[in-house]
C-alpha cells in the first residue's frame, strides 16, 4: 500500500455553521412568548429557538443577526436557516432573508492506519504543533485552506474549515503526509 494508491475515506460531517440577516429589527420578548420551541436569554440579548427538521438551532439578536448551528451539510443549513426565516415571518416580522453565508464546518475523518504523532510533527513542524501535555492530538494548520486538523494517534482526524470544498481538499492535502507516519 503506497500514499498515492487511491483510498475511499469517509468524511462524516458533523457540523455546519451559517449566519443571515433578517434586514428587520426582531422584537426577542415576543418570539420568547409567541413562538414555539424557544429559550430566551435575556441576560445574554438573544433567543435561541430549535427546529426539529432539519435539526438545527438558531441564535437569534435583537439586530436581525440569526446564527444556525447543527446542520449536517451547506444544504441542510440554507433550508434550516429559510424555515427559520419564515417562521419569524409567521410571527409578524417584516423577514427579508439575506446575507446567507456558511462560515464554519467541522468534519471527522477516519485514517485506516495509526499515526507516530511524534515523528508526524517533527516531519512537519511549521504548522503543526503537538503538546502531550496539554492536548492527546497533533494541532495541524493549513493558512491556504483556512482549515485546522486535530489529528490522533488512532488514525481520528478532526477538520475545522470554512466550507466543505475546503474540509474535503484538508484531508485529501493531509493524507500523505499522516501514511509517512503510520504505524
Amino acid at each position: 500500500m503506497d500514499a498515492d494508491s487511491d483510498v475511499a475515506l469517509d468524511i462524516l460531517i458533523t457540523n455546519v455553521v451559517c449566519v443571515f440577516r433578517t434586514r428587520c429589527h426582531l422584537n426577542l420578548r415576543k418570539i420568547a412568548l409567541e413562538g414555539a420551541n424557544v429559550i430566551y436569554k435575556r441576560d445574554v440579548g438573544k433567543v435561541l429557538m430549535k427546529l426539529r427538521k432539519p435539526r438545527i438551532t438558531a441564535t437569534i439578536w435583537s439586530s436581525g443577526k440569526v446564527i444556525c448551528t447543527g446542520a449536517t451539510s451547506e444544504e441542510e443549513a440554507k433550508f434550516g436557516a429559510r424555515r427559520l426565516a419564515r417562521s419569524l415571518q409567521k410571527l409578524g416580522f417584516q423577514v427579508i432573508f439575506t446575507d446567507f453565508k456558511v462560515v464554519n464546518v467541522l468534519a471527522v475523518c477516519n485514517m485506516p492506519f495509526e499515526i507516530r504523532l511524534p515523528e508526524f510533527t517533527r516531519k512537519n513542524r511549521p504548522h503543526a504543533s503537538y503538546e502531550p501535555e496539554l492536548h492527546p492530538a497533533v494541532c495541524y494548520r493549513m493558512k491556504t485552506l483556512r482549515a485546522t486538523l486535530q489529528i490522533f494517534s488512532t488514525g481520528s482526524i478532526t477538520v475545522t474549515g470554512p466550507n466543505v470544498k475546503a474540509v474535503a481538499s484538508a484531508v485529501e492535502q493531509i493524507y500523505p503526509f499522516v501514511f509517512e507516519s503510520r504505524k
